[in-house]
């Protein structure tokens, strides 16, 4: 049986609901993200790419570590991103990854997977509320963008 002690969210047992974040704004994400989510030491290493999952008032259920890659691509199953969202009971998503190239802009496989996860959270009624794209200095914000 599948459950969400196999998931392993970080983040989720740390903290009461009341006392979590609020993730309000793409500022706000990014803060978290750099705190709580990517490690100082291999941000500009490696891809890494995680799902946040938050309540219906935005406040963070938790840090989903979906995948590692090398310098510049890292693998993305769709499932397993829902499936993480579905048993968190989460009413929304902030899709998160680093570049290790500094550059905070998005190539084309991020858009695309970006669309893809969106589609999916649609037909789960789960709002995917940003992606950001994050650098130990910069970000940037899909939806601040107009592209979700």
């Amino acid at each position: 049986m599948y459950n969400l002690q196999q998931i392993k969210l970080v983040y989720s047992l740390s903290k009461t609901i009341l006392e979590r974040p609020t993730l309000s704004h793409s500022k706000n994400v990014y803060d978290f993200l750099i705190e709580h989510a990517f490690d100082s030491e291999t941000i500009g290493l490696k891809e890494s790419f995680k799902a946040v999952f938050v309540s219906i008032n935005n406040k963070v259920l938790g840090i989903y570590p979906l995948a590692e890659g090398g310098c510049s691509h890292c693998p993305i199953d769709t499932k397993l991103i829902m499936s993480a969202a579905i048993l968190s009971n989460a009413q929304g998503i902030i899709l998160a990854h680093n570049h290790p190239s500094g550059n905070i802009t998005p190539s084309s496989l991020d858009k695309a997977i970006t669309e893809k996860i969106k589609q999916a959270s649609n037909l789960l009624d789960i709002r995917l509320l940003d992606h950001i794209i994050v650098t130990p200095f910069d970000y940037y914000s899909f939806s601040d963008n107009g592209i979700i």
